[in-house]
């Protein structure tokens, strides 16, 4: 558990947030995919508050990557890597601290190897418990897998980089917030298949978490500048946090979307705009031009938070 001492921030106005009341529960379903040799996606088939979870079989230990929210889905994740990785060591380790990717570690307390980095972890004690009761206003359904959840401490924590050997197959982790929150983490196995969290999304716009004054850590600049990297490591199949398996094109889409924020948001601001009236233009552009994109509704956040941080 996180300390019982540390107060959660009060949630933010959920008035302005994608309406997910009437989405399917939000239930980690279906069997894994093999995507590479030893490297399975359970996927998330676009189902609202449901991540890709990623499922890494070496010869002598398999890791886990997010876990979807809350026990029942932590559970059901584990008896997917149970079932692949037999008696072997498990490890999990999640994208970063939000609620559909980690607050189903719960389950994995005691049967596998949690690790974290170092920022994940504060920002988890910081914000996990805010968070909780943010997701349980999103829908009925959400509470429901929230209820009588349990903020899980990792049993490892590493700063920068940490390699795992799982016997014939490596695996990088890689701080490499502050981006999309203050700690994401990347994860890299045998060079080849990326597991990006929610840094790339596909056909999504992406999730920026800019909720002043209870949460203002995206970074935008700094998002880009990781995007950037990975483009430069050239993996040759991405996972994306939510949507489709792909390749290195879904991280180009995501940068350049972002790009585009950065850019019309400094013209913007030079000339005057308030960042109301920068973000629904921006919003009005990028429905257009990215018009087969979900979730427009986040536009207008990644416009705000560029405004007041993008232009350091």
């Amino acid at each position: 558990m996180c300390p019982a001492d540390v107060t959660p921030n009060p949630s933010p106005d959920l008035g302005d947030l994608p309406d997910v009341r009437t989405s399917p529960p939000p239930v980690v379903r279906g069997e894994p995919v093999e995507v590479s040799d030893g490297v399975y996606v359970i996927p998330d088939n676009r189902v609202e508050l449901v991540p890709n979870v990623g499922i890494v079989v070496g010869e002598h230990a398999a890791l886990v990557v997010d876990t979807g929210m809350g026990r029942r889905n932590g559970e059901h994740v584990l008896e997917q890597a149970r079932r692949l990785a037999g008696d072997r060591r498990l490890y999990l380790t999640i994208t970063h601290f939000h609620p559909e990717h980690g607050f189903g570690a719960q389950a994995f307390k005691g049967a596998a190897t949690i690790v974290y980095n170092a920022s994940q972890r504060a920002e988890l004690h910081r914000k996990g418990a805010a968070y909780v009761e943010m997701f349980k206003g999103l829908s009925a359904a959400a509470a429901a897998e929230l209820e009588g959840v349990e903020l899980v401490d990792p049993d490892l924590v590493y700063e920068g980089r940490a390699e795992l050997d799982l016997g014939g197959r490596r695996v990088a982790l890689r701080a490499v917030g502050p981006a999309h929150t203050g700690s994401d983490q990347v994860v890299v196995v045998d060079d080849r298949v990326l597991f990006g969290g929610d840094l790339i999304e596909t056909r999504i716009f992406p999730i920026a978490p800019y909720f002043p004054p209870y949460d203002v850590d995206v970074d935008g600049p700094g998002w880009i500048g990781v995007l950037d990297d990975l483009i430069a490591g050239g993996p040759e199949i991405v996972v994306p946090g939510h949507g489709e398996v792909g390749d290195l094109s879904l991280i180009r889409d995501v940068r350049d979307y972002l790009g585009f924020v950065h850019g019309e948001v400094a013209r913007l601001r030079a000339a005057g705009a308030s960042a109301d009236e920068a973000a629904a233009q921006i919003d009005e552009q990028a429905r257009a031009r990215w018009s087969t994109w979900e979730r427009p509704e986040w536009i207008g956040f990644a416009a705000r938070a560029f405004y007041v941080g993008g232009h350091r």
